[in-house]
């Protein structure tokens, strides 16, 4: 069984541009919830912000190397501090003071983190980087006032086992992801998911204050939809497709890519509310889908290959070597241009939107 970082999905790859376009689609889908994102925290955080308690504490799990991560943390601040006036009737108080946890792998660039944070004359927190999975503990108990993570309970800590096994029935040939067309590959995508789900919201429950909030964006798929009828689906197969090519050019090898599957499992809306329904730590104030700002947009060749080259490039890297990215993506491009995506007849991905409040 292969361990793969999470910190790989959030990373901006080996190509600044590609970074800048992967950057982008999720700060869209991030900045379009941001005012549902402020209703909620005035509307369901019942902690008291008046100075007694201390530092009001957030962390963002999954934070990459920013800049997705800044935006965020200063919406909840800003969303906290309209409570406190609100709480407080808007009475003189000592402004509370802030602290955020960013958290990631180990192996996340911290250092360029903290080196394209804004001035330490514009912060209104202190900050502290916190290695670690997140399928894990990683912050002391009853620490965090309000959590966040966007775009990354659908990486998995590990790949399932047997996908890469040739004599499984839950070998995934032919593919390097769980893309819903092979059921036995699928199950075991789906042991893995619901075993780091349970890790996850087991992690956060021991993290979060009672009464704190955990707020959940990202991507699943809608019931009934495998994700091979969506255009990510289509375009991680079709990586997969080049690089067969690849190994029939000499470039790699079969059982190389035999041996590679991604870590990664997008349930389907309901999967995924049964599985945060399991805890009994948290209630579910908000489980709804929200619009995408580029869901109805047709995206480019050069837009789609940017942003997979930055989701994926680490992880190819780690498994077939630095000299086959350019011409993978390459072939990519070429085999888009003679065989474009039909956006018109894929099936669209969910947005969703989660905001849990601890017990």
């Amino acid at each position: 069984m292969s361990t793969f970082p999470r910190s790989y999905p959030m990373s901006g790859g080996d190509d600044q541009h590609s970074y800048i376009n992967n950057s982008s689609y999720q700060i869209a889908a991030i900045n379009s919830v941001g005012e549902k994102t402020k209703q909620c925290i005035i509307e369901k955080l019942d902690l008291p912000l008046n100075s007694d308690p201390g530092t009001f504490r957030i962390a963002d799990y999954g934070c990459s190397t920013g800049p997705n991560t800044f935006h965020v943390v200063q919406s909840i601040i800003d969303a906290v501090k309209f409570k406190q006036l609100e709480y407080n009737n808007e009475k003189s108080l000592m402004p509370l003071e802030f602290q955020v946890f960013f958290n990631d792998q180990p192996n996340n660039d911290f250092n360029t983190l903290f080196t394209t944070q804004p001035p330490s004359s514009e912060l209104e927190y202190f900050s502290a980087g916190v290695p670690g999975s997140f399928h894990g503990q990683v912050l002391p108990r009853n620490t965090v006032h309000i959590g966040h993570t966007s775009y990354t309970t659908h990486w998995l800590s590990n790949v399932p086992e047997h996908v890469d096994d040739k004599n499984s029935p839950a070998w995934n040939k032919n593919y390097i992801q769980c893309n819903n067309s092979i059921e036995e590959v699928t199950k075991s995508y789906k042991v893995q998911f619901t075993k780091d789900m349970k890790l996850f919201l087991e992690a956060r429950a021991e993290e979060i204050v009672p009464g704190g909030l955990m707020i959940v964006l990202g991507q699943c798929l809608p019931d009934g939809v495998p994700l091979f009828k969506t255009y990510q689906g289509i375009l991680v197969d079709t990586i997969g497709d080049c690089l067969m090519d690849m190994a029939k050019s000499g470039l790699t090898s079969e059982e190389k890519i035999g041996l590679f599957t991604l870590p990664a499992y997008f349930p389907q809306f309901s999967e995924l509310k049964t599985e945060i329904e399991k805890n009994r730590s948290f209630t579910i104030e908000t489980m709804e889908s929200v619009s995408h700002p580029l869901e109805d947009i047709p995206l480019s060749n050069q837009f789609l290959i940017s942003m997979f080259r930055a989701i994926l490039s680490t992880i190819i890297k780690e498994h077939f070597g630095e000299d086959v990215i350019d011409e993978l993506f390459d072939r990519v491009a070429k085999k888009l241009a003679k065989y474009p995506i039909d956006f018109k007849v894929c099936e669209k991905n969910v947005t969703y939107f989660i905001l849990l409040k601890r017990k």
